[in-house]
């Protein structure tokens, strides 16, 4: 099976790229960490570019591609630390008025969780009685729902959330080479030591490996394969955010370094459906 991209699909992953990069750059994240609140001028720009109706149907005004093309423009969003309930509302496109459109903003229950409830129009699933808690990530907010932990996400929501991941660790990887690369010890780089050039080395493997996973399973649209892609991706976002901290040392921990953002945003997504439980006990049942 060849899983190169097509020509349209790195057009399609470059353009989210770009559009990111010029409308969501590192002043933008942190002013979004300063804010607490949604874009909501992006959220709109984000619908017009067909983020959200990307696999809705042209005939009922998406762009009518795949699951592939979506796994995409979710990396690029996990690459940019992208706020927002971006899954949910990507889900709620064609059943929600205004989702596709990014008109209104969509939650979901999922674990018991709820993320941005109180930016959001409407909400998948039953958040009644949802209480705010501490979330370790300034760039989401958290509720949680009385009564077990239940939820709405299915496999697709799952896989889309990996791709962020996915995304995520790509992100950490190049931050922790740029600066192996810049920063000098001993009257040489860091990354000319070899522990630091393992470090890269496993973060690299790890990203590439989850990737890998996340892009068969969005070909195959195979439920196990889904959760074996999220339990690969869940790893390396959280691993290479740690050995990203690892590399930057004392500045990697301070709150003006973006390495820490990575971190608790990657805790955050794993605590969305499929749970590690969930997703080993799946493939377990398959083996």
């Amino acid at each position: 099976m060849d899983f190169r991209l097509t020509d349209d699909q790195k057009a399609l992953k470059a353009g989210m790229r770009e559009l990111l990069a010029g409308r969501f750059d590192r002043d933008a994240l942190r002013a979004s960490v300063e804010r607490g609140t949604l874009d909501r001028g992006l959220w709109r720009e984000l619908g017009a570019a067909g983020f959200f109706a990307l696999r809705l149907p042209e005939r009922e005004g998406g762009v009518g591609l795949g699951l592939p093309e979506a796994v995409l423009v979710f990396e690029e969003a996990g690459r940019a630390l992208l706020p927002g309930p971006l899954v949910a509302t990507h889900r709620a496109a064609g059943t929600v008025e205004g989702a596709a459109e990014g008109e209104v903003v969509v939650a979901s229950v999922d674990g018991g969780l709820v993320e941005w409830l109180d930016e959001s129009d409407a909400v998948l699933g039953d958040a009644a009685g949802a209480v705010p808690v501490r979330s370790v990530d300034p760039l989401t907010p958290l509720h949680r729902v009385p009564g077990p932990a239940g939820g709405t996400a299915s496999g697709v929501e799952g896989l889309l959330t990996a791709a962020e991941q996915v995304g995520s660790a790509a992100r950490t990887t190049e931050a922790a080479v740029s600066y192996a690369r810049a920063r000098e010890q001993f009257g040489q780089p860091i990354g000319g030591f070899q522990a630091v050039k393992h470090l890269c080395a496993r973060m690299l493997v790890r990203t590439e490996v989850a990737r890998a996973a996340v892009y068969a399973a969005a070909v195959t649209g195979d439920p196990v394969e889904m959760a074996g892609a999220k339990l690969l991706a869940d790893e390396a976002a959280v691993d290479c955010a740690r050995d990203c901290l690892q590399v930057h040392g004392g500045m990697g921990f301070t709150w003006e370094s973006d390495v820490h953002l990575h971190l608790k945003r990657a805790w955050v997504r794993s605590r969305r459906g499929p749970s590690k439980a969930q997703a080993e006990e799946a493939e377990a049942a398959a083996l």
